[in-house]
Protein backbone atom coordinates (compact mmCIF):
# COMPACT_ATOMS: atom_id res chain seq x y z
CA UNK A 1 0.00 0.00 0.00
CA UNK A 2 2.81 2.36 0.83
CA UNK A 3 4.31 1.71 -2.75
CA UNK A 4 1.17 2.31 -4.64
CA UNK A 5 0.13 5.42 -2.26
CA UNK A 6 3.16 7.32 -2.87
CA UNK A 7 2.89 6.54 -7.12
CA UNK A 8 -0.81 8.25 -6.45
CA UNK A 9 0.38 11.03 -4.81
CA UNK A 10 3.20 11.55 -6.86
CA UNK A 11 0.60 11.55 -10.04
CA UNK A 12 -1.97 13.39 -8.39
CA UNK A 13 -0.72 16.12 -6.36
CA UNK A 14 0.51 18.14 -9.14
CA UNK A 15 -2.89 18.14 -10.52
CA UNK A 16 -4.32 18.74 -7.27
CA UNK A 17 -2.57 21.17 -5.24
CA UNK A 18 -2.89 24.79 -5.74
CA UNK A 19 -7.03 23.66 -5.81
CA UNK A 20 -9.68 24.33 -3.29
CA UNK A 21 -10.11 20.44 -2.95
CA UNK A 22 -12.52 20.23 0.12
CA UNK A 23 -11.52 16.61 1.17
CA UNK A 24 -10.58 12.83 -0.27
CA UNK A 25 -13.58 10.20 -0.61
CA UNK A 26 -12.11 6.87 -0.54
CA UNK A 27 -14.62 4.32 -2.61
CA UNK A 28 -16.25 2.29 0.62
CA UNK A 29 -16.60 -1.41 1.10
CA UNK A 30 -19.82 -3.00 2.03
CA UNK A 31 -18.98 -3.89 6.41
CA UNK A 32 -18.89 -7.79 5.14
CA UNK A 33 -16.12 -7.42 3.40
CA UNK A 34 -14.53 -4.79 5.34
CA UNK A 35 -14.46 -7.11 7.68
CA UNK A 36 -13.64 -10.05 5.44
CA UNK A 37 -10.65 -7.60 4.42
CA UNK A 38 -9.56 -6.37 7.80
CA UNK A 39 -9.06 -2.94 5.83
CA UNK A 40 -10.59 -0.57 2.82
CA UNK A 41 -7.60 -0.15 -0.06
CA UNK A 42 -9.05 2.95 -1.43
CA UNK A 43 -8.86 4.48 2.46
CA UNK A 44 -5.29 2.99 2.96
CA UNK A 45 -4.36 4.58 -0.80
CA UNK A 46 -6.17 8.06 0.04
CA UNK A 47 -4.49 8.77 3.26
CA UNK A 48 -0.96 10.04 2.29
CA UNK A 49 -2.70 12.05 -0.80
CA UNK A 50 -5.38 13.63 1.84
CA UNK A 51 -2.08 14.52 4.39
CA UNK A 52 -0.20 16.21 1.13
CA UNK A 53 -2.72 18.52 0.03
CA UNK A 54 -3.72 19.06 3.69
CA UNK A 55 -7.50 17.64 3.74
CA UNK A 56 -9.63 15.23 5.44
CA UNK A 57 -10.18 11.72 4.23
CA UNK A 58 -13.78 11.68 4.74
CA UNK A 59 -14.96 8.07 5.02
CA UNK A 60 -17.89 8.36 6.87
CA UNK A 61 -20.12 10.54 3.96
CA UNK A 62 -20.45 7.65 1.45
CA UNK A 63 -21.68 4.15 3.05
CA UNK A 64 -21.50 1.13 0.48
CA UNK A 65 -24.99 -0.28 1.73
CA UNK A 66 -25.42 -3.34 -0.83
CA UNK A 67 -23.42 -5.73 -0.82
CA UNK A 68 -23.06 -6.50 -4.46
CA UNK A 69 -20.89 -8.80 -6.74
CA UNK A 70 -17.33 -8.61 -7.58
CA UNK A 71 -16.90 -6.50 -10.53
CA UNK A 72 -13.63 -8.45 -11.96
CA UNK A 73 -16.21 -11.15 -12.72
CA UNK A 74 -18.43 -8.60 -14.74
CA UNK A 75 -18.68 -7.14 -18.14
CA UNK A 76 -18.94 -3.16 -18.45
CA UNK A 77 -23.33 -3.43 -18.36
CA UNK A 78 -23.28 -5.53 -15.39
CA UNK A 79 -20.25 -3.83 -13.71
CA UNK A 80 -22.97 -0.33 -13.84
CA UNK A 81 -26.13 -2.64 -12.71
CA UNK A 82 -24.53 -3.88 -10.08
CA UNK A 83 -23.01 -0.72 -8.33
CA UNK A 84 -26.20 1.09 -9.48
CA UNK A 85 -27.80 1.62 -5.91
CA UNK A 86 -24.63 0.13 -3.80
CA UNK A 87 -23.76 3.51 -2.18
CA UNK A 88 -25.88 5.77 -0.16
CA UNK A 89 -25.19 9.37 1.85
CA UNK A 90 -24.91 9.40 5.53
CA UNK A 91 -24.65 12.36 7.93
CA UNK A 92 -25.94 15.15 8.20
CA UNK A 93 -25.16 18.52 6.74
CA UNK A 94 -23.80 19.22 2.82
CA UNK A 95 -20.78 18.78 1.07
CA UNK A 96 -19.56 21.68 -0.86
CA UNK A 97 -16.67 22.50 -3.41
CA UNK A 98 -14.52 20.45 -4.76
CA UNK A 99 -14.25 16.31 -3.61
CA UNK A 100 -11.77 13.33 -4.82
CA UNK A 101 -13.22 10.27 -4.94
CA UNK A 102 -10.18 7.72 -4.30
CA UNK A 103 -9.83 4.24 -5.77
CA UNK A 104 -7.62 1.33 -6.48
CA UNK A 105 -8.88 -0.01 -9.96
CA UNK A 106 -10.70 2.34 -12.75
CA UNK A 107 -12.28 -0.51 -15.21
CA UNK A 108 -15.70 1.06 -16.59
CA UNK A 109 -15.86 3.65 -14.50
CA UNK A 110 -19.10 2.24 -12.75
CA UNK A 111 -17.92 2.34 -9.30
CA UNK A 112 -16.85 6.12 -9.06
CA UNK A 113 -19.72 7.15 -10.84
CA UNK A 114 -22.03 5.95 -8.53
CA UNK A 115 -19.97 7.07 -5.16
CA UNK A 116 -20.08 10.46 -7.57
CA UNK A 117 -23.59 10.56 -7.55
CA UNK A 118 -23.80 10.34 -4.29
CA UNK A 119 -21.74 13.32 -3.22
CA UNK A 120 -23.58 15.04 -6.15
CA UNK A 121 -26.73 14.43 -3.80
CA UNK A 122 -24.90 15.63 -0.94
CA UNK A 123 -24.26 18.67 -2.61
CA UNK A 124 -20.30 18.52 -3.83
CA UNK A 125 -20.14 21.38 -6.69
CA UNK A 126 -17.06 19.39 -8.58
CA UNK A 127 -15.83 15.52 -8.05
CA UNK A 128 -12.35 14.48 -9.59
CA UNK A 129 -11.70 10.75 -9.38
CA UNK A 130 -8.14 9.42 -8.94
CA UNK A 131 -7.17 5.76 -9.16
CA UNK A 132 -3.91 3.66 -8.67
CA UNK A 133 -4.29 1.70 -11.55
CA UNK A 134 -6.56 1.75 -15.02
CA UNK A 135 -7.61 -1.67 -16.42
CA UNK A 136 -6.72 -0.95 -20.21
CA UNK A 137 -9.63 -1.09 -22.95
CA UNK A 138 -8.15 -4.23 -24.61
CA UNK A 139 -8.88 -6.03 -21.14
CA UNK A 140 -9.82 -9.60 -22.08
CA UNK A 141 -13.22 -11.18 -21.05
CA UNK A 142 -14.42 -11.70 -17.89
CA UNK A 143 -12.46 -13.86 -15.90
CA UNK A 144 -9.61 -13.81 -18.31
CA UNK A 145 -6.17 -12.00 -18.04
CA UNK A 146 -7.10 -8.28 -17.81
CA UNK A 147 -3.80 -5.67 -19.20
CA UNK A 148 -2.91 -3.20 -16.83
CA UNK A 149 -1.27 0.39 -16.80
CA UNK A 150 -0.67 2.62 -14.44
CA UNK A 151 -3.12 6.13 -14.02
Amino acid sequence: ARFLAGGLVEAALPDLAGRAVQGLVPVPLHPVRRREREFNQAERLALPLARALGVPLVADRVLRVEATRNQATLDRKERRLNVRSAFGPQGDGVLRGHWVVVDDVLTTGATAAAVSQVLRRLGADEITVWAVARATSDAGPPGGRAAWEPV
